[in-house]
């Protein structure tokens, strides 16, 4: 839902890896893309909750609600990879 700081978002060149990294400890969202942190938020806040009934999400009102779940990875549309992929807990 929350969409990237477009002026520090920089992908790499078509056949170079971008890497990333999301970071989740508690209701505090951070994602990093290429060593830039280009979203960060908190969860089921006021706020996080009047975005996402005002989204398309707003026909799913336990969507994001989960404190544990699966992870999936997509893309939408185009061709795509993944490498490296590692999901560790952080301490607290």
């Amino acid at each position: 839902m929350q969409a990237p700081n477009e002026a520090i978002k920089i992908l790499k060149p078509i056949g170079e890896w971008n890497t990333t990294r999301i970071v989740v400890k508690g209701a505090h969202v951070e994602h990093w893309l290429n060593g830039r942190k280009i979203v960060e938020f908190e969860r089921w806040t006021p706020a996080w909750k009047a975005e996402r009934d005002a989204g398309k999400w707003k026909e799913y009102p336990d969507y994001g609600m989960a404190k544990t779940g699966r992870i999936a990875l997509q893309d939408h549309g185009s061709v795509f990879w993944f490498r490296n992929v590692k999901i560790r807990p952080l301490a607290d």
